[in-house]
């Protein structure tokens, strides 16, 4: 994989590995509840998950997106598409922390392991990243070994988020209860998804 590619690949992944959506939210009440490191342990159950759904992707759309440059274009503008309406989304999002302190919360590592896989899995903001953001960084003449490159970055990006949302779970709860601070994270991830979704749209594929 080229430099040019990993330099705009790493920094929005990982603005969307930040956003603060369900996953996260997870993350930052587990942290609260149980701790860094429970929360941490605890997200081997999304990191199953979205490794499934790499694999998937990766065996699904390979032949189409290898065969056919339209096909790719229209990933990739589904990608931007996304990565514009997820960011300009969180932007503007009403924030309502109320369910931090409402929720029903399982009390086992186990059980803490499969909320977070059900809740990865039965994400649809996942599911849109790894079909329509993540391939169209793949290298034609490389694609399993950038596929898996891209695939491996993403999850080790991923690990990076839940750290710092599981920290802040468990040493700042007090502040992540307030509207604003949520509010805070959201314009900030929304504002870089916005401009890596600009930037995308600039890119060409390499030959």
């Amino acid at each position: 994989m080229s430099l040019e590619t990993l330099l705009l690949y790493v920094p929005a992944c990982f603005a969307l590995n930040m956003a603060f959506g369900p996953n996260n939210l997870l993350s930052v009440t587990i942290g609260a509840r149980a701790g860094m490191g429970m929360a941490i342990a605890a997200s081997a159950g999304r990191i199953v998950a979205f490794a499934i759904m790499i694999a998937i992707t990766a065996f699904g759309l390979g032949a189409l997106l290898m065969a056919s440059g339209v096909a790719f274009s229209i990933v990739k503008w589904l990608g931007v598409a996304y990565l514009l309406w997820i960011g300009f989304k969180l932007f503007r999002a009403k924030v309502d922390v109320s369910e931090l302190a409402a929720a029903h919360h399982p009390s086992t590592f186990r059980a803490y392991v499969r909320q977070e896989f059900l809740v990865a899995s039965s994400n649809p903001k996942a599911i849109l990243i790894f079909t329509a953001f993540l391939p169209q960084f793949v290298e034609r003449n490389a694609y399993w070994q950038s596929f898996f490159t891209l695939g491996a970055i993403f999850l080790v990006l991923e690990v990076g988020a839940i750290s710092i949302y599981a920290f802040v779970g468990s040493r700042l709860r007090g502040v992540m209860r307030n509207a604003w601070a949520v509010r805070l994270v959201n314009r900030i991830s929304g504002s870089m998804m916005m401009l890596f979704g600009g930037a995308l749209a600039l890119t060409h594929r390499s030959a």
